[in-house]
This record gives structure tokens, sequence and C-alpha cells, in this order.
């Protein structure tokens, strides 16, 4: 290539976006991207929609938008792959000089990439916006988000940055860093805070969904919640250490207590009660320590078999 076609060439915005289910948003999501495609017209753009088994017509509706506009492709996963596996199956597949990371039901507002573009041009490497407030989340979604991001920043050492959200921007070198991590528990914001690279977030108001209803229930979230600490923090098993030398230290405390109690006054205890509420106590401590255990057993066991992180059925445009 010469200096002057180097010159010429624009460069290329990677925008990976998983759907499931989006029948009634992938047609304003388009809407809004064309726009800001119109409005940064300095860059090429490709958008990646991740089609993530989805059981209503979002598909057929994804290749009526690519005939229409072919800087939209499609790549149809074999199933639901959660929104990690539709995240990385995207990253996979995309070549621009940056990425944008984005959901398709446009609570991650398209208008927000111009101001990605502009601390990308700065010079930052990984932009991410921060949630400052949340529309049309109930209250136990919210305690839920909050209390994660606490649990999380106390035992990641603060490297998950509290409210930070999976939109955003990353600069090549970023996701193609990602790319080559293979682990099968991926938290993808957690990896994206791992690699580190020059950061910075961007507050802004998540607005409610534009219709149809949210995946993310309670359970799912608390589930990837788990998942996410688990996988980026070895914190609780160390609290295991302990609480056992806690409790271990208590029990002789506690033993030399009721043995003076026996020379001196003949009862060692004050009666059974005391005893089954104790036992009770250790066992709730045991049990919560095997817990914990059980959870990395779990993820060391998904690690092990080595299976892929999403299954590709067909790609379009691609």
């Amino acid at each position: 290539m010469s200096v002057e076609e180097g010159a010429e060439r624009r460069q290329l915005i990677s925008v990976v976006i998983p759907a499931y289910n989006e029948t009634e948003c992938v047609d304003e999501l388009a809407r809004q991207l064309q726009k800001v495609m119109s409005v940064e017209a300095q860059y090429d753009f490709e958008i990646v929609v991740v089609e993530n088994g989805s059981e209503d017509d979002t598909y057929e509706k994804l290749l009526a938008i690519h005939r229409d506009d072919p800087r939209f492709k499609v790549v149809q996963l074999a199933r639901n792959f959660r929104m990690d596996g539709g995240l990385t199956a995207g990253l996979q597949h995309v070549t621009g000089d940056a990425a944008v990371i984005m959901t398709a039901d446009l609570q991650d507002p398209p208008e927000l990439i111009s101001e990605f573009l502009r601390k990308w041009e700065e010079g930052y490497e990984n932009v991410y916006m921060v949630v400052s407030r949340r529309e049309g989340t109930g209250p136990i979604r919210t305690f839920n988000s909050k209390a994660f991001y606490w649990l999380a920043g106390k035992l990641t050492d603060g490297r998950i940055p509290r409210n930070a959200s999976d939109f955003r921007l990353v600069d090549r070198k970023v996701y193609e860093t990602i790319n080559t991590m293979e682990e099968r528990n991926r938290f993808i914001r957690g990896l994206f805070a791992w690699v580190g690279y020059r950061s910075i977030g961007i507050p802004h108001e998540r607005p409610p969904r534009f219709g149809g209803e949210s995946k993310a229930y309670s359970l799912k979230v608390l589930d990837l919640a788990f998942k996410g600490i688990f996988a980026h923090s070895y914190i609780p098993l160390r609290l295991i250490t302990i609480s056992g030398f806690v409790v271990s230290a208590l029990s002789f405390v506690t033993l030399f207590v009721l043995a003076l109690r026996f020379i001196f006054f003949g009862v060692p205890f004050a009666g059974y009660g005391s005893i089954v509420g104790f036992t009770l106590l250790l066992f709730g401590i045991l049990f919560t320590m095997i817990g914990v255990v059980s959870e990395y057993v779990g993820l060391i066991y998904e690690e092990v078999k080595q299976r892929p992180n999403f299954v590709v059925r067909e790609t379009v445009g691609l």
C-alpha cells in the first residue's frame, strides 16, 4: 500500500451487539445507529449483531436490515450462550481499529458512541459508560446492582469500577488481548478491567428498554454476579482459611473457660440448648465454606471440559 493510499484509509469502527428476542428493538436500533454513522462520517463502520438463539423473528428482521444496509452483519449462534457468550462471539468476528460493545435494547444509547470516539481520539483505549441513574429499574434489581458493585470492588481491590457497564469502546489492542483469553467462565466486564490499558468512564443515565421484556432476571443476574466475583477473586477462599483459624481460636478459648468452670464450679455449661445452638452455628459456617469451595470446583470443572464459549450456526455479511 502506498503512502497516499494509507493516508486515505479511514479507520474502521466495529460495533458488537448481542441480541436475544429483541424483535421490538432491532429496527429502531438500526435506525439510531445509522444516524450515528452519518454523524461520524469520518469513520467506516461495521455493525456485527450476534443473534443469540432467539425464539422470535429477531433473525429474520436482522436479515432484512442487512439487505437494506450491508454494514449490518449477522452472526447467528446455535443456541443462547447468554450475554458474555454473545459478546465473545462478536469480538471474535470484528476487524475494526476499535470496537464498541453495546446491548440491543437501546438501554445503551447509541448517541454516546460519539463521546466514546472523542475520548478514543484523545488516546484512551477503554472508554466505558458509568451508569449514573437507572430508569425503569425495580428496587430489587437496583439493590442487586449496588450490592454486586460494592462486593466486587472489595474482593477485586477496586479493579471493577462501580456502576461500570458493558457499554464501551475499546481499542483494537484491547479486544485482541481479550480474544486471546480462552477461559470458559467469562465475565467480559471483569476481563476488560483486568487487562488494564488507559481507561476512562463517562457518566450517563441509563434509559428504560425501548420495547420488549428485560432478560436480566434476578436469578440469572445473581448467577452472573457470583461467577464474576469467583472468577476474578480468590479472597473468598482466603476467608475460609481465616474463618477456620478464628473458629478454632474461639473453640480453644471456650474449652479453656469451660474447663475452669468445671474445676471450680463442677458444671461446665448452663444447658443443652446452648450446645445445640453452638453446634448448628458451626455446621452453618462449615456448609457455607463447602459451598464456596464447590463454586470454585464448578468453575474448574467448566475450564477442564474446554467446551467453546459459543457455537456459530451461520454468518451473514462476514
